[in-house]
């Protein structure tokens, strides 16, 4: 989500909402939604039996004994994470595949609602989300979008970064050229995303200086969003870059969709993980790190077409 802002990104932001985050029963803008399960069990074949593995020893004990970690996504964001053949497949579940050789465990991916993967994550559903959730100082601290404190909020383990980007009907009909071009447009975004916070944030800059507000179509998943800009309903949807240019690639051809002007507002996206699991936050951190260092990262990206996002040291908590 660039997130997403997935997914800002998006990362669905996305830059993968913005501010807001659902913790502890109290969801990010809206409700939690049913909890789809397209189980896909992508990572390693190694168990908590092969404990050779270099980074295994740095994982909490529950997860060497589980030898699985649990991992919530919203599997609508080609080519972050989307679902093929039954499978969740991406980069997010190739880049999970190689953490788990290091870590000695298989990362199983099960795919919900976006606005909901937090929520679920601190409730104890999964172990971590990872789903181009974009990192934010909001979501590290539980606050929504206007600031109030809902909980204790995630940390992040960082691993790309992304920004927002627009995309139009292929052609161009409408002549948008950036997201300040959509003052007195629709435009059509996933609901709960970063990129859904850029939408409000140049509406407001679009009437504060005296121009018509941006009317902001959200949706449950980008897959409506999508649809609503291909038939003209929007003149443009709002999403994480590395997505935007893939639809813009592939829908019908490739006859669909076009990403416009440059990505903006790039920031890192994040493994959530909740905050008393720091154990399990220092294993991830150094897992990413392992498969940078090794190459294994650059060809994960490269495969995908991501090599834009890529980054050179995981952080924790590097959003701002």
């Amino acid at each position: 989500m660039t997130a997403s802002s997935r997914r800002t990104t998006a990362a669905r932001s996305r830059t993968a909402a913005v501010g807001a985050i659902a913790v502890a029963g109290a969801l990010l803008l809206t409700g939690c939604g049913d909890q789809t399960e397209g189980g896909n069990d992508s990572g390693s074949k190694e168990t908590a039996s092969s404990s050779s593995a270099p980074l295994f020893d740095k994982l909490p004990a529950n997860i060497q004994k589980a030898g699985v970690i649990k991992v919530g996504t919203n599997a609508e964001y080609a080519p972050m994470e989307y679902q093929d053949g039954g499978k969740i497949v991406g980069v997010d579940p190739d880049i999970a595949a190689a953490l788990g050789k290091q870590l000695g465990v298989e990362f199983k991916f099960t795919s919900g609602s976006f606005d909901g993967l937090i929520t679920s994550l601190n409730s104890g559903r999964y172990d971590v989300a990872m789903s181009s959730i974009t990192d934010t100082k909001a979501r590290q601290e539980g606050l929504d979008d206007k600031g109030k404190k809902l909980g204790a909020g995630v940390d992040f383990v960082d691993y790309f970064t992304a920004g927002t980007a627009v995309y139009v009907q292929k052609g161009n009909p409408k002549k948008i050229n950036s997201i300040a071009d959509l003052c007195g447009q629709t435009a059509a975004v996933q609901r709960g995303t970063t990129y859904e916070q850029a939408l409000k944030d140049q509406s407001k800059k679009c009437t504060d200086g005296g121009d018509k507000k941006i009317t902001i179509e959200p949706f449950e998943n980008d897959t409506e969003a999508q649809t609503r800009v291909k038939s003209g309903g929007a003149v443009a949807g709002v999403n994480d870059y590395p997505v935007a240019v893939d639809l813009a690639r592939k829908a019908d051809g490739g006859n669909a969709f076009e990403v416009v002007g440059e990505q903006v507002d790039a920031g890192p996206f994040g493994i959530a993980v909740n905050k008393d699991n720091k154990e399990l936050t220092e294993a991830l951190e150094a897992a990413v790190n392992a498969i940078i260092e090794d190459g294994t990262y650059k060809k994960i990206l490269e495969k995908w077409g991501a090599e834009s996002g890529a980054i050179d040291k995981a952080a924790i908590n590097g959003g701002k």
